[in-house]
C-alpha cells in the first residue's frame, strides 16, 4: 500500500511530481522514489511513496523499472503467487518477491488483458519507454483511489485529491454539482469530483495517454455484467458455497511480510473475519472501540464491546480496546483535510483513531468487514424498503393517521435520544414513494424539496442533475430481484463513494493499510448469485452470510442485533459542537457566499434543539462541508488544517 503520483507532458513535471509525492508522504513513510523519461516534446515523471508490506527489501522499491517498463503502483495482489508461478513457467526470471514485480511482468506479457486476471486492490501508472505510452488503471470495485487532471495534451495523477490541489497552486475551482451531491448523500459519488477539472478514474477501467496527444479509455470489468451473470447462475439452481469463498478470501488477504490485525466491532462481519483470521494466524491482534459512557447512554448505543470481548476470548485473539472520547473540535478540521472531499460520515474518525492506535503498536495492515452490508443486504434501509412494499398495501387513511401521530413524537429530550422514534420518522419519510425514489430517500439526507430549500436557487438545475444521476444508475440493470437491485446500486455508488473512500483516506492518514476481504471479486460474484429472498429472510438481513458464519461463530454473535460503526453524534452536537454550529449558521463561509440559505439552516438547528427532528447527521455534515469549503477556496489549494 502506497501513494502514487506522476505527470505526463506537463509543464515543470519534475517539480510538480516531487510536490505531489511529498503531499502523499503519510501514505508511504518507508521510502520514496521518482522516475523520469522523455516523451515527444516533453517527459513523463512517476513518483512513489512506499509503505513496505511485501518484500521489504530494495527489490520491492518503486517506481520499479525493468526492460523498458516503469511502474508506480498502490495496492496488493492476493493472487500474486499464482500469477508468479504462471509467469515463471513461461520463462520470466524474478529478482525479488514483491507483487509489484509480478504486476510489471504480467503487464509485459498480457498488457490490458492482465487486468481482469488481477485479484486484489490496486491503482497504478505504467509507462512503456518504447511506445511512449502511459496507462493508468484502477481495480474492479474502486477500493483504491486514483485522481487525475488533464490540461491540453498534459496529464497529472495522484492517489489523493489534495496532492493535485497542492500541485496546481490552488487554481482548481470547486464543482458545485459535487457540493450538491455531497449535501444529498453526505459524500461525493465516485462519478463526481469535488474540483471541476479533476476526475476519478472509474473502477474497473483504464486510461492510455499517447505521445501524439490522443487519449484512449477502456473498461475491463462491469459490476452490472457480474450481477446479470449471477442472476443466471441463481436461475440455473447453482448456489455458491459462501462459507468456503469467504474463508478463502480471508486467507488470501492475510498475505503479508508484516503483522496483520483486524477491526473487531463485535458485529457479524468483523467477528466472522476475525474468527477466520485467528484460525489461520493464532493469537492475531484485533482493535475495537468504545465511547464515553455518557455519550453511549445518551445515544442508546448497543454494548458492542461485550461481543468483541466474547469473540476475542473464544478465538484467542489479542484484543486492544480504544475508548473514543475525542476532542471533536480539533479532529473535525483534521479529518476534513485527510478525507480530501466533503464526507460527513463520523465513522471516518473511528477508522482513523483505530488505525492510529494500531500503527503506534507497530501494525501496518488491518482487515475490515467493509462491504458485507452492501453485498448481502445488511443495512436497515434494505429491510425497510422491503417492508415499505407491504406498508403501501395498508389503506391510505390509516397510513395518513399513523404518519400524523409519529410526526408529533419527539426524537430526543434533554437527557436522551429515542432511536425507535427516529427510525419510525425515517421510514415514513419514504415508505409511500416509488421504488427508486424510496431507496434514494431511505439513505440520503434530504428529499428534493428540502434540498432545494437549503441551497441557492441558482443550483436548482444541479439538484435535478444529481437526482437524475441516481435514478439512471439505479435503473441501469437487468435484474428482476428487488433486493439485488438495491445491492447492485449500493455496490456501484454507496460502497466506492463513501465506505471505501473514507476507509482508504482515513487509514492511510495513519500510514496503515486496510484490506477488505468481502470486497473481493470472487465474493462479489458469489453475492450476486444469491437470490434476494436468501439475503433477507423474514426480518433478518444478511441471512445467507449469517448461515455461512454459523460454521465458526456462536449463534449469539451471528444473530445479535445489528450494531453501528458510527459515533454518538447527537451527544456531540448538543454538547461539544453546539457553539460551532451556531457560528457556521450565522456567519459561515457557505452562508455568506450564498451557497446555503441561513434561514433553512437555522430552522434545522431549532427543530433539532427542540427534539422534534433529528438533524444531528445533517448538521455534522454542514460542519464538514464548511471546513472543506474554507480550505478549498483559500487560494492555496488544500492546506493542512490547523
Amino acid at each position: 500500500m502506497c501513494g502514487i503520483a506522476g505527470t505526463y507532458r506537463w509543464p515543470d513535471g519534475k517539480v510538480v511530481t516531487d510536490r505531489l509525492t511529498d503531499t502523499l508522504a503519510h501514505r508511504g513513510p518507508d521510502g520514496a522514489g521518482r522516475y523520469s523519461h522523455p516523451v515527444g516534446d516533453g517527459e513523463v515523471q512517476l513518483g512513489h511513496r512506499r509503505l513496505a508490506i511485501i518484500d521489504l527489501s530494495e527489490t520491492g522499491a518503486q517506481p520499479m523499472v525493468s526492460g523498458g517498463l516503469a511502474l508506480t503502483y498502490n495496492g496488493e495482489l492476493y493472487n500474486a503467487p499464482e500469477l508468479r508461478a504462471e509467469l515463471a513457467a513461461a520463462g520470466v526470471r524474478f529478482r525479488g518477491t514483491s507483487d509489484t514485480e509480478v504486476l510489471l511482468e504480467a503487464w509485459r506479457r498480457w498488457g490490458t488483458d492482465c487486468l481482469p486476471r488481477l485479484r486484489g486492490m490496486f491503482a497504478f501508472g505504467i509507462f512503456d519507454e518504447r511506445t511512449g505510452e502511459l496507462v493508468l488503471a484502477r481495480d474492479q470495485l474502486g477500493i483504491k483511489p486514483l485522481f487525475l487532471l488533464r490540461r491540453g495534451e498534459g496529464l497529472v495523477f495522484a492517489s489523493e485529491l489534495k496532492a493535485l490541489a497542492a500541485a496546481t497552486g490552488g487554481s482548481l475551482q470547486v464543482d458545485n454539482a459535487a457540493l450538491v451531491a455531497s449535501l444529498l448523500y453526505y459524500w461525493v459519488p465516485d462519478s463526481r469530483c469535488a474540483f471541476r477539472e479533476a476526475e476519478k478514474l472509474p473502477p474497473g477501467s483504464w486510461l492510455r495517454c499517447r505521445p501524439d496527444g490522443r487519449v484512449e479509455r477502456g473498461r475491463y470489468w462491469h459490476l452490472k455484467d457480474v450481477a446479470a451473470e449471477g442472476r443466471e447462475r441463481a436461475r440455473s439452481g447453482e448456489q455458491p458455497d459462501l462459507a468456503a469463498i469467504v474463508e478463502e478470501s480471508t486467507r488470501r488477504h492475510l498475505l503479508s511480510d508484516v503483522p496483520v490485525a483486524t477491526f473487531l466491532s463485535g458485529g457479524l462481519d468483523s467477528s466472522y473475519l476475525t474468527a477466520l483470521a485467528a484460525r489461520d494466524q493464532p493469537g492475531i491482534s484485533a482493535y475495537t472501540i468504545g465511547f464515553r459512557a455518557e455519550d453511549a447512554k445518551f445515544e442508546a448505543m448497543p454494548d458492542d464491546l461485550r461481543y468483541a470481548r466474547q469473540v476475542a476470548e473464544r478465538f484467542g485473539v489479542d484484543l486492544h480496546e480504544i475508548e473514543i472520547a475525542p476532542n471533536v473540535l480539533d479532529l473535525l478540521p483534521q479529518m476534513t483535510y485527510h478525507l480530501d472531499e466533503p464526507i460527513g460520515d463520523p465513522a471516518a474518525i473511528n477508522t482513523f483513531l483505530i488505525c492510529e492506535a494500531a500503527r503506534e503498536a507497530g501494525v501496518k495492515v488491518m482487515l475490515s468487514g467493509m462491504g458485507a452490508d452492501e453485498l448481502f443486504a445488511g443495512y436497515r434501509k434494505h429491510l425497510a424498503n422491503l417492508l415499505a412494499l407491504r406498508y403501501q398495501r395498508v389503506p391510505r387513511p390509516l397510513r395518513r393517521g399513523l404518519s400524523a401521530a409519529v410526526d408529533r413524537l419527539p426524537v430526543a429530550t434533554a437527557r436522551r435520544g429515542y432511536r425507535s422514534v427516529r427510525f419510525a420518522k425515517r421510514f415514513l419519510s419514504f415508505a409511500d414513494l416509488p421504488e427508486e425514489t424510496a431507496f434514494r430517500r431511505s439513505y440520503t439526507m434530504y428529499d428534493q424539496d428540502e434540498l432545494l430549500a437549503l441551497v441557492n436557487p441558482d443550483l436548482a438545475g444541479t439538484v435535478d442533475d444529481v437526482l437524475t444521476e441516481h435514478a439512471d444508475i439505479y435503473q441501469d440493470n437487468e435484474l428482476d430481484d428487488f433486493v439485488n437491485r438495491m445491492c447492485l446500486s449500493d455496490a456501484r455508488m454507496f460502497l466506492p463513494g463513501l465506505n471505501l473512500a473514507y476507509t482508504d483516506r482515513s487509514s492511510m492518514a495513519a500510514s496503515t493499510e486496510v484490506r477488505v476481504p468481502y470486497v473481493d471479486v470472487e465474493v462479489v460474484k458469489a453475492a450476486f448469485a444469491v437470490p434476494g429472498d436468501r439475503k433477507i429472510v423474514g426480518r433478518q438481513g444478511k441471512a445467507v452470510l449469517k448461515e455461512a458464519a454459523t460454521s465458526i461463530l456462536p449463534r449469539e454473535i451471528v444473530y445479535r442485533p445489528k450494531g453501528l460503526f458510527s459515533a454518538p453524534l447527537r451527544a456531540w452536537m448538543s454538547r461539544d459542537l453546539a457553539p460551532l454550529v451556531r457560528e457556521v449558521v450565522n456567519d459561515g463561509v457557505l452562508v455568506n457566499s450564498g451557497i446555503l440559505r441561513r434561514d433553512a439552516l437555522a430552522r434545522m438547528v431549532a427543530e433539532d434543539a427542540a427534539g422534534q427532528r433529528d438533524f444531528s447527521k445533517h448538521l455534522w455534515h454542514v460542519l464538514t462541508l464548511e471546513y472543506w469549503y474554507r480550505d478549498a477556496t483559500s487560494g492555496s489549494g488544500q492546506s493542512q488544517a490547523a
